[in-house]
């Protein structure tokens, strides 16, 4: 008896288990289902995987241009003299902290937010309507300018602040050695507040020069970036003037070498590494479609790099009997910077082409501002400014609508003719004119507030900016106890 109970209860239990089975099977189809649905009826169904995906590749890749402050520190901080390391890493520091309040006040609504042809009108504090992730047709917002990118806004604007913060810190080393802290502080303001997002806006936010009958290209800044860092800091030099002992009375260079390339090497590596974020992260996005843009971009910036410290390196070698370290390493930043504007838009051997003439530019661009006087102590105008040109131009000339970038037109060698050429030199000059104007106005006028002044007195400079503007030593030659 107690077996045939035992059976009889087996047999219960089985035919539960496979009701329970059944059930669940039901309950998972209904919520399938019903996930599905909500995804073809909106709503919060825009938060999706891939959007997780595409936030999270532009947070990273934010970091890594972030974390370029360090080496754009070391860089400079190296290629520059002891006495004034501690000044030079202390304006690396600052300047993105004063950034960060900046564009968040001002600089993004005037860069991204809608307005007009010359500059943004709403936005400010990151504020107003914006539906992001939504994109295209279906945004409602005032950022429409930047709505193709399916991330959420604040990722939008973290991504677009460490870009400013790099313009920024372009400058510092233009006028390394000589400049008061405080008057390069202020001078930051103004350059990431209102200047910066203006010319950007003109590109990047639906400005005039992106309304061109054939628009005007910069796919990761090489003009918006990195030339406009190069036209501040070069109204800064010419007003500054060159350091103390720079020029013989005959006109001739007397050399100040770095004090430590070992902060250069570490710097020049850390900013090749930042470059993967760089370029490849402003695509914005790497789902789908995406993944194949990023990893195109990837391959032309390093290819680019390496050309141009093997270039940069081989050219100083033939023209300055030596292997010029701090050539080698801003010929790599050459490639970087020349490749920032074509790296969605170009193949793999234009890349090594542009990377190429970059190093051969960044060397002969450094000895041409020395001749004319114009001190530059890390080579910033000839890495920035000159290759920042360069590369904006090369999308004229080797552009291709088969690359990943999205551009529709071909450059001059690919038999697009002159028309992607001339748009991109007509955006090289306005937005240079523009800048390098504006930042002579605004360095006069913080030359002229009382209390604030440019240059450092003789004695300060003499005994070097970390004592005279920071009151401490980055190598202090005693360390007493107590």
């Amino acid at each position: 008896m107690s077996e045939f109970c035992n059976r009889r209860t087996g047999n219960r239990a089985s035919v539960l288990e496979k009701k329970l089975s059944k059930f669940f099977i039901l309950i998972t189809l209904i919520s399938f289902t019903s996930i599905v649905a909500l995804a073809d009826n909106g709503g919060d169904s825009v938060w999706t995987t891939d959007v997780a995906v595409d936030t999270l590749w532009v947070l990273i890749a934010g970091m890594l241009v972030f974390f370029m402050n360090a080496g754009f520190g070391c860089v400079e901080a190296g290629f520059c003299r002891a006495k004034n390391a501690v000044n030079i890493l202390g304006k690396n520091f600052v300047v993105f902290g004063i950034s960060s309040i900046a564009f968040w006040i001002v600089g993004w609504a005037i860069m991204f937010g809608d307005g007009n042809s010359f500059m943004g009108t709403t936005g400010w504090f990151v504020g107003g309507a914006d539906n992001s992730p939504v994109t295209g047709e279906a945004y409602v917002g005032i950022f429409n300018s930047i709505n193709w990118t399916g991330v959420p806004l604040f990722a939008k604007f973290f991504f677009q602040l460490v870009f400013a913060g790099t313009a920024a810190t372009i400058v510092s080393g233009c006028v390394a050695e000589r400049i008061h802290y405080k008057s390069y502080m202020v001078f930051t303001v103004v350059l990431v507040a209102i200047s910066y997002p203006i010319t950007g806006h003109w590109i990047w936010g639906g400005g005039w020069l992106a309304n061109l009958k054939q628009p005007m290209w910069d796919f990761a800044g090489s003009t918006v970036v990195h030339s406009v860092g190069g036209w501040a800091g070069l109204a800064g030099i010419i007003l500054l003037g060159p350091r103390l002992g720079k020029y013989r009375d005959d006109g001739s260079v007397s050399p100040i070498p770095g004090h430590s390339m070992a902060l250069a090497f570490l710097g020049g590596m850390i900013l090749w590494l930042g470059w993967f974020g760089f370029n490849p992260g402003s695509t914005m996005g790497i789902s789908g479609l995406g993944a194949k843009a990023v990893a195109h971009i990837v391959v032309t910036t390093n290819l680019s790099c390496a050309a141009g410290l093997l270039t940069a390196t081989i050219v100083s070698w033939i023209v300055l009997g030596k292997p010029d370290f701090s050539m080698t390493v801003n010929g790599a930043l050459a490639g970087l910077v020349a490749i920032t504007a074509p790296c969605a838009f170009v193949n793999a051997i234009p890349s090594v082409i542009i990377g190429i003439i970059a190093g051969i530019l960044v060397v002969f661009s450094v000895l041409f501002f020395d001749r004319i006087r114009i001190d530059d102590p890390v080579g910033a105008l000839s890495v920035h400014l000159t290759n920042g040109i360069w590369g904006t131009l090369a999308i004229g000339l080797f552009a291709t609508k088969a690359a990943p970038g999205g551009i529709d037109v071909d450059g001059l060698f690919n038999g697009g003719g002159v028309g992607l050429l001339v748009s991109q030199f007509i955006g090289v000059v306005a937005v240079g004119a523009f800048t390098f104007v504006l930042a002579l106005i605004v360095w006069t006028i913080i030359k002229a507030i009382p209390g604030f002044g440019l240059r450092v007195d003789q004695e300060g400079e003499t005994t070097g900016l970390d004592i005279s503007e920071m009151g401490m030593e980055a190598y202090p030659s005693e360390n007493p106890v107590g």
